[in-house]
């Protein structure tokens, strides 16, 4: 027999009454009754209550000790009265009635709450977080990602894929993201890099011959924090596939996400098949590459209207002649709402740095009119074109916007969602996803105005090699591809490139010579050349699914031991300094500010 225990304290029922049995656990509360002192025993698996009467030896010894301490109790199964049943707890048709008790592990006095979710300082959570790991509603969202894990690779295997470990020890790259560099001991003056994804080591695993890879890999990126971006390492569900194109990948993602997401949520997912959005025509529709399928809002291009001589709005069409646009979110039936609602969208959007949200509400007595601060700027006949272009109905409302394009795009995006949520209109019991596809191949630098990749540069362009016009690089589109799920991007992919003379006309277009691509990537160049098969994959990130299943705003509440927003671990006061040995042994020297 088990030292410790007979049972966990998630298992005993009604069945086991009458039995004796040994628990260990920490103490998550005690009550203390008088006569009678209960304690609510915890472990990984659940609750069990345990009571001891004040006749008994033990009773002053369990008074006193300190909540979170680890004891082990031994004692009878009592079925509890129908008045004490507890249908919240799996155990709770029973009590152990503790005949004896030991110590297992003494805890001191607690730096903060674990009997309890509620919110706590995120400094202190991060230095104790073992201590946070205890509490059940990060505990159950720590125990949720390792069973979607298993599930993901589970369903992987019975899909036909084999599981490869990539090295974390590969040359730096430089494209995308900020390298972590690691120096070389055994090669002075170079340095390893950790990776930001395994890209290319999966693209070479298809130039060996294996067909379909996957992997649940570690990824490294010297990031600022976000909300949904650990910084410096996240993981994700790496997949490659050989001889497929755009449509074969989507048919494998489709049926792991809908599989997923409707065993581990009670959440309806609202697409069997995903909705495929082109890249321009999301950021027209919803002013992002991540749009919220969950909400019905629907941005319209109107630019064309301030050109009418009927409209008087001369603010408006003063910007649009020097190169602004203007675009328009329609709100349905909102004719009944008090002025106070849309006054409340036009000082959020002030608060966003914007010059604020122009707006009318389309209305119908005699003839069409707008009612509202602009309304008396529009003709008839330019309300009804508006309407046509728009759909909007009469008791419908227009929230508008004029810029430079990339300002609207912005605006119009977090007004979309800033609507929505104050009209009530997002149904957050389910999980809307679909795909950007059709991305741009390239696109100017806003900084250096030069021309350079959009995505991801080792993607397949669209169209016969023959029919390309690279003397027009920003037509070009691409085999790229985004799934995302209610506004969260959980994933970018693409068909790759796999003929090295295509790949070196395209990365000059970029500004590489062609030994910059040979030098820069040479490992993947080299294969290509000797016989590639036509590949492409994906890597939904795992962090973000489980954040989207345990209904998590923060990547922190689902990732085991993360790091601050200035990527420190205060928990194991990482990163830390190394003494003058491990420097010198590196060839490495510390220049102080």
């Amino acid at each position: 027999m088990n030292t410790y225990r007979t049972h966990t304290c998630g298992e005993l029922t009604k069945k086991d009454s009458g039995q004796t049995v040994i628990l260990s656990g920490w103490i998550n509360k005690k009550r203390d009754h008088g006569n009678l002192l209960f304690v609510d025993l915890r472990d990984n698996y659940g609750i069990t209550q345990c009571l001891i009467d004040k006749e008994n030896k033990f009773f002053k010894d369990l008074e006193k000790i300190q909540l979170e301490s680890v004891i082990k109790v031994s004692g009878k199964v009592n079925e509890r009265s129908e008045d004490t049943l507890n249908k919240e707890l799996k155990t709770g048709e029973v009590e152990v009635l503790i005949n004896t008790f030991e110590i297992l592990g003494k805890c001191k006095e607690l730096p903060m709450p674990v009997f309890s979710d509620q919110e706590y300082a995120e400094d202190i959570r991060l230095k104790y977080r073992f201590l946070d790991l205890r509490r059940k509603k990060v505990h159950q969202n720590i125990l949720l990602r390792s069973q979607v894990i298993s599930f993901i690779r589970s369903e992987m295997i019975n899909l036909g894929f084999n599981e490869f470990q990539t090295p974390i020890l590969t040359s730096s790259s430089p494209e995308g993201a900020r390298d972590f560099l690691v120096p070389s001991r055994l090669n002075p003056g170079k340095f390893y890099a950790l990776p930001q994804a395994p890209q290319q080591f999966k693209q070479l695993i298809m130039v060996s011959g294996f067909d379909k890879y996957f992997q649940i890999a570690p990824c490294f990126r010297d990031e600022d924090a976000r909300a949904d971006r650990s910084p410096g390492e996240f993981y994700q569900l790496d997949l490659e596939m050989s001889f497929v194109e755009q449509e074969d990948i989507f048919e494998v993602v489709e049926k792991l996400m809908s599989k997923l997401f409707k065993k581990f949520s009670n959440k309806k997912v609202l697409f069997d098949k995903f909705p495929k959005i082109t890249f321009d025509n999301s950021m027209l529709k919803y002013g992002t590459d991540k749009p919220d399928l969950r909400n019905p809002l629907e941005i319209s291009d109107i630019t064309k209207i301030f050109k009418r001589d009927d409209v008087k709005f001369d603010i408006f069409k003063k910007l649009v002649k020097s190169g602004s646009i203007v675009r328009g979110i329609v709100t349905k039936n909102t004719k009944g709402k008090p002025r106070s609602f849309f006054d409340n969208i036009d000082k959020w959007a002030k608060d966003q740095g914007a010059s604020g949200l122009a707006y009318f509400t389309l209305e119908c007595e005699k003839n069409i009119s707008a009612k509202g601060p602009v309304g008396k700027f529009f003709s008839e006949d330019s309300l009804k074109e508006i309407m046509k272009i728009t759909n909007a109905k009469i008791g419908d409302s227009l929230f508008l916007a004029c810029n430079k394009k990339n300002d609207v795009l912005k605006l119009l995006s977090a007004a979309r969602d800033k609507i929505a949520e104050d009209l009530d209109i997002i149904n957050k019991n389910t999980f809307a996803f679909c795909w950007i596809v059709d991305y741009p191949m390239f696109e100017v630098d806003e900084k250096t105005n030069k021309v350079i990749f959009s995505h991801n540069p080792f993607s397949m362009p669209q169209g016969e090699e023959k029919s390309l016009n690279f003397s027009k690089p920003l037509e070009m589109k691409a085999y790229q591809y985004d799934i995302v799920c209610n506004g969260i991007e959980l994933s970018s992919g693409a068909i790759r490139n796999h003929k090295p003379d295509l790949m070196y006309k395209l990365f000059s277009i970029a500004g590489y010579t062609k030994e910059d691509v040979d030098n820069k990537f040479a490992g993947m160049i080299n294969a290509l050349s000797y016989g590639a098969p036509p590949h492409g994959g994906i890597a939904p990130g795992i962090d973000r699914i489980v954040m989207l299943l345990a209904n998590e705003k923060n990547i922190r509440e689902v990732t085991l031991f993360p790091m601050n927003q200035n990527a420190q671990d205060l928990m194991m006061n990482s990163p830390s300094e190394v003494n003058d040995q491990q420097l010198k042994e590196l060839n490495l020297a510390i220049k102080k500010k």
